[in-house]
């Protein structure tokens, strides 16, 4: 393999993140993310009962060897909120990285621009590798490339709306403008929609109640895989120009 990711200091074949939200089943959520090829698994920290040892959570159900937990601060309401959720990440999973999320408004979910920002400067001083969820800012995405974040997760549309990506003009001027990673994340509800992001230049993508909530979440996921390996492959190998007129795709066929 040649065309990896390559985020901070790790590398990874699959460019499709998927989260562990919403699923009907430990079972179902297993299996999808394994047909998904994912490498990368986000959990959320906070919405973790941890109070009983003997009680299984979601981590007791990967092998962590094979995969890079990343987990959220999904929750966090404000930046303080933010950063003490990132610090019992890393406490419980001994990983330093951390998709931030700052929400405050639960009836529209959208992302704090402000607090997003604030809690970022906080955990990379605090020797985190901080992955920020945001709305597709291209002002916002720059500053926190300066700041030193690991990548930056513009939304496509509300989280779990299943809208596919609204927000593809500012999309492709992140994707202009960023030194980092630039993953796709929210909306996303089918493998064309993850297509759509690729073959505008994004570097992965991440999915989860696209999947989560099919009625067949092993086969969604072993889609969105595919899904993703296409969109790269067309953006690799490069679009043919628009043009205004049609052309004869053989010329000179049918003439004497």
């Amino acid at each position: 393999m040649t065309d990896l990711l390559q985020i901070a200091d790790k590398t990874f074949e699959s460019r499709l993140m998927v989260g562990t939200g919403r699923h009907r089943s430990m079972e179902e959520m297993v299996s999808s993310i394994v047909a998904s090829g994912a490498e990368i698994i986000t959990v959320a920290i906070g919405r973790l009962d941890l109070s009983n040892p003997n009680e299984k959570t979601i981590l007791d159900y990967f092998d962590w060897s094979r995969y890079t937990v990343l987990p959220n601060t999904a929750g966090s309401a404000t930046a303080e909120q933010a950063v003490l959720t990132a610090r019992l990440g890393r406490e419980v999973t001994g990983s330093d990285w951390v998709k931030l999320e700052v929400i405050p408004n639960p009836k529209h979910l959208l992302p704090d621009p402000v607090g997003t920002y604030e809690a970022a400067v906080e955990l990379i001083k605090d020797g985190f590798t901080v992955l920020p969820y945001i709305h597709a800012d291209p002002v916002l995405a720059a500053r926190l490339c300066e700041i030193g974040c690991a990548t930056v997760m513009p939304l496509g549309s509300s989280i779990g709306t299943g809208q596919g990506i609204l927000t593809m003009e500012e999309i492709r001027l992140i994707i202009e403008e960023a030194s980092v990673p630039v993953v796709v994340d929210a909306g996303l509800a089918v493998p064309s929609d993850a297509s759509e992001a690729f073959e505008a230049g994004a570097d992965a993508v991440l999915v989860n109640t696209a999947i989560a909530q099919s009625p067949d979440p092993e086969r969604m996921g072993r889609a969105f895989k595919l899904g993703v390996q296409a969109g790269r492959e067309a953006y690799l190998a490069g679009r043919i120009p628009v043009r205004s007129s049609a052309i004869d795709s053989s010329p000179g066929a049918g003439t004497s």
